[in-house]
């Protein structure tokens, strides 16, 4: 097994423990007792929250299955479904944790699906998610613009945010037009910096990889993308309206725009989840702070981030259970075989608790350049699909 550095490894432990920290510190300024007050205005409101959370899953999971050029029956929409819980589980655990996430996907799957469909179907689902989340983001900053009372210095801030994400969307959607190399021309400018060259320069075959994926997928089957990004969209409005009803339930006056505007800010927030593993103190900080934007009170946000991660916590449990469970069926001899057959199956990464034994130099190598060629006979196979085909085995 390839150890992390014990350097790394405390890093880690550090930044954890400061955030368990921060969000110690912010329960007690905030006030135990009036935390506990408001989440018991909640209360059975927390089921409808958590059933919000197994649906939208479940909407994901369908997402997931639509970017596959084969012939799923081997892979019922329960192990579908399974597998992308625990991909979402474990990515909750930073950058790292992502990584594992979308790569335990692709090796669960096992022989059942060719690995270039794998690969692809996993690049495809991630990079689609995120661009609806930039979508809902840019409508949720501007929605603020419009109908919040804001200071000069964070109206100033949201025009200079939503003129950034509004150029990369209008970037994004010319060069899937027109096909252009726009995110592995812009990963060679951030590899010139010093301290990304290592790091980028070891990811971006997988960059080209996701980027030739996701402008064949758009341009050879137009119909499954539009229903890629519908149900994606789909997936942010059900967030949106998990935002309203927890605010409903605490007696919170609040409109659906308000509730569109607090969840695009809070995607803002999850990205230093990748720097935070859990998000712990800084998801829950900025919750206090976005409350305010509405007139709420900083208890209010903060309540709201503690119920909204209790749901995470409930559906990351269920993903426990259910790779335990796919463990288990996974020994019996028939899948055994299955996975032995797949070419990634004895990467370190899949051994138990991998998210703290990767070596992401040693390993970036051997994952990227599969990545790249699975990608690659991926594009050269829906090339030459025949019209209405889907096949099921790679040639």
């Amino acid at each position: 097994m390839v150890k992390v550095p014990w350097q790394e490894q405390i890093l880690r432990l550090s930044v954890v423990l400061l955030g368990v920290i921060l969000l110690a510190c912010l329960v007690r300024r905030t006030g135990p007792h009036a935390v506990v007050q408001q989440t018991e205005a909640v209360g059975w409101g927390m089921a409808l929250i958590i059933a919000l959370g197994g649906i939208s899953h479940l909407i994901k999971t369908w997402s997931w299955r639509l970017t596959f050029l084969c012939d799923l029956r081997q892979v019922s929409f329960g192990r579908a479904f399974a597998l992308r819980l625990v991909s979402e589980g474990v990515g909750k655990l930073g950058l790292a944790g992502q990584v594992v996430g979308e790569t335990t996907r692709v090796f669960l799957l096992g022989s059942s699906v060719p690995i270039a469909n794998s690969v692809s179907s996993v690049t495809l689902d991630r990079g689609l998610y995120v661009l609806t989340s930039a979508i809902v983001s840019v409508a949720g900053i501007i929605s603020a613009l419009l109908l919040v009372s804001l200071s000069q210095s964070w109206r100033l801030y949201l025009v200079l945010l939503t003129s950034v994400l509004l150029l990369l969307l209008v970037a994004t959607v010319v060069a899937m037009q027109r096909r252009w190399p726009l995110l592995s021309r812009c990963a060679g400018l951030i590899a010139r910096l010093p301290w990304c060259r290592v790091w980028v320069m070891g990811k971006q075959s997988v960059i080209r990889s996701a980027e030739n994926n996701l402008q064949q997928f758009c341009h050879n089957a137009p119909g499954l993308f539009w229903g890629c990004l519908g149900l994606n969209l789909a997936c942010h409005g059900l967030a949106i309206l998990e935002v309203y009803f927890v605010l409903h339930f605490m007696r919170v006056p609040v409109s659906l725009a308000q509730a569109l505007i607090l969840e695009a800010l809070t995607k803002l927030i999850n990205v230093v989840g990748i720097f935070n593993p859990g998000n712990a103190g800084t998801y829950e900080g900025g919750n206090m702070i976005l409350a305010k934007l509405i007139g709420a009170s900083s208890a209010t946000g903060l309540t709201l981030s503690l119920c909204r991660r209790a749901r995470s916590l409930f559906w990351s449990m269920i993903a426990g259970l259910c790779l335990i469970t796919i463990s288990i069926s996974n020994k019996s001899p028939r899948l055994a075989a299955q996975t032995r057959s797949v070419p990634l199956a004895g990467h370190p990464m899949f051994v138990s608790g991998a998210s703290d034994s990767i070596d992401s130099q040693k390993f970036s190598s051997t994952y990227n350049a599969s990545v790249l060629a699975a990608g690659l006979r991926t594009r050269s196979a829906i090339l030459n699909l025949p019209q209405g085909s889907r096949p099921c085995s790679e040639n």
